[in-house]
């Protein structure tokens, strides 16, 4: 049984993730910050086990992997999914927004592969897992700030697989897609529709399909994968 913690696990894509391991069988963990009646009720239909964090404090997360730690002997599996969006214009975007986005994106990624790779070097093996985006490599109108913390999350991700590597870790990088998720309900059926007919697979993609990437990058069948992003779009280029 391999243990599996996912930091922003709740909803979205977090969710499908925590339903895709437990259905494995492995120990899942995932934490949530303020969606606590979702997390409950996640909890209870997957047997994960749900933590309070705030991914933009260290020592919440710092507390958070030790709690998985020495509850389990050591974490197999960390995903990095806590994020947050802004729609914004460059020239209406307020300091504190700015760092609320690169602070929840770039900094609590950050902060969990900080704390999970010594007990990962300690043990030689492991996985992580992060989060980006198809802004992140491409970059969107007004949603500059967000675009660049998912770059900075590919280049964390490509540094860390490098340092890793060399006791037996091994880090990836998903890429979503436009996802049919809470993150962009705030677009309007016509811009959806507009967005899909420019996605070569022909629909948006979901939750479940980022969860089946990352759990085949978590198992042995991808044991010769590093360092590398693997995009989850449907063949949409913007």
């Amino acid at each position: 049984m391999r243990t599996v913690l996912i930091f922003g696990g709740s909803r979205g894509l977090g969710a499908a993730m925590v339903r895709r391991f437990s259905r494995a069988g492995d120990r899942v963990f995932f934490t949530f910050l303020k969606a606590e009646e979702a997390a409950e009720a996640l909890s209870r239909e997957t047997g994960a086990q749900a933590l309070r964090a705030d991914v933009t404090n260290g020592e919440q997360v710092r507390e958070a992997v030790e709690l998985v730690n020495g509850k389990t002997g050591g974490i197999d599996i960390l995903i990095c999914n806590a994020g947050v969006s802004l729609n914004r214009m460059i020239a209406d975007t307020e300091d504190e927004a700015y760092r609320r986005v690169m602070d929840t994106n770039l900094y609590g990624t950050f902060a969990a592969i900080r704390a999970a790779l010594p007990g990962m070097f300690w043990r030689r093996k492991g996985c992580i897992l992060t989060v980006s985006s198809i802004f992140g490599q491409e970059g969107a109108s007004c949603e500059a700030v967000y675009s660049a913390s998912k770059a900075a999350v590919i280049g964390l991700t490509q540094a860390a697989a490098k340092e890793a590597a060399g006791a037996g870790v091994r880090v990836n990088c998903i890429a979503p897609g436009m996802m049919d998720t809470e993150m962009n309900g705030n677009l309007t059926a016509e811009e959806k529709r507009e967005i899909t007919e420019e996605i070569p697979l022909g629909r948006m993609g979901t939750p479940e399909d980022a969860a089946e990437c990352a759990f085949f990058l978590a198992s042995d069948a991808a044991a010769y994968i590093t360092g590398q992003v693997i995009p989850v779009n449907g063949g949409w280029r913007m």
